[in-house]
């Protein structure tokens, strides 16, 4: 009886352990934990649109109510690339069951560093669609481009080129789309539009995702 005590006590701390060294060397694995808990006090309503990405999705505040026709998800979280997507895909999008997905992605790929270019942010954007599509074959699925931020000008370049590789890569699948919500954001000398933004220069306030939700709004499906 005391040894079988004992291995009880050992096998719980050894659990402890393994899940303390998991939450160490997975990103992001508090915010994934989250979810679940979310999940397990409320059960998600099925055939919604889910929101899926970094922290321009994930800071939307008002997001369900910018939409208030749609059921919304949003499974953002912040600091996330597209590898992030992929990696916690059983986590983030597949428990859902949803009947549009919205992506907004690729914005912290090009910024983690300067030998991420516009093709790989279209390869690791081509491996989560065709993840998506391995298992919703019919789901609609719609990618809000990468937006031009005061902080990372430097970067824009780059940003319309993966723009436009998605964009094009989309227009040949079916039940997709393609949102530019870049250039709206854009003054009309083409630089980003900072009252557009935070202090940070890089998330938007209220007035940049007034224009987000009305670029968003004819693609959502009701």
């Amino acid at each position: 009886m005391k040894r079988a005590i004992t291995y009880i006590i050992y096998i719980t701390l050894l659990t402890f352990w393994v899940q303390g060294i998991v939450a160490q060397q997975q990103p992001f694995y508090q915010e994934i934990q989250q979810f679940k808990k979310q999940d397990s006090v409320r059960k998600p309503a099925k055939k919604a649109i889910l929101f899926s990405g970094s922290s321009s999705f994930r800071m939307w505040s008002g997001l369900q109510d910018s939409f208030p026709r749609s059921t919304i998800i949003n499974r953002s979280f912040g600091g996330s690339s597209l590898p992030h997507l992929i990696l916690y895909a059983e986590d983030v999008i597949f428990p859902y069951s949803p009947e549009q997905i919205l992506f907004y992605c690729g914005d912290n790929d090009l910024a983690s560093s300067d030998t991420v270019q516009a093709v790989h942010v279209l390869q690791r954007f081509e491996q989560l669609f065709s993840l998506i599509r391995s298992r919703y074959p019919k789901v609609h699925v719609a990618f809000v481009s990468i937006k031009p931020s005061p902080s990372r000008v430097k970067l824009m370049p780059k940003m319309e080129e993966a723009n436009k590789l998605i964009e094009v890569f989309l227009k040949n699948k079916k039940r997709t789309a393609f949102i530019d919500v870049y250039h709206p954001m854009l003054l009309p000398n083409g630089k980003p539009d900072p009252s557009l933004f935070l202090t940070d220069n890089l998330h938007m306030n209220a007035k940049g995702y007034a224009i987000w939700k009305k670029v968003i709004q004819p693609y959502l499906k009701s």
